[in-house]
């Protein structure tokens, strides 16, 4: 993902650092505008240690996005993504 990044204070709220969530958007393996939520988008990539992680962003413009959630991922987010069971 080569874009300017910001952050929301939420995004910090899980207790995970700006370098993972940089790592996770560039090791994504998953992007995409959520359903009920065309404006928002998921994500699902990879911190430093090789942990799973859900992010949420908008894009504020062509060069910008928004990171406003960042966590581990959740078994239920993946499944709600169809990325699980």
């Amino acid at each position: 993902m080569d874009v300017d990044i910001e952050f929301n204070e939420s995004a910090f709220r899980h207790d995970i650092g700006i370098d993972d969530i940089r790592y996770a958007l560039k090791t994504r393996v998953y992007d995409a505008a959520l359903l009920d939520f065309p404006e928002k988008h998921a994500v699902i990539g990879f911190d430093r240690a090789g942990n799973a992680l859900e992010i949420l962003y908008n894009e504020i413009d062509d060069k910008t996005i928004g990171v406003f959630h960042a966590m581990k991922a959740r078994k239920s987010f993946l499944a709600k993504l169809g990325l699980w069971g």
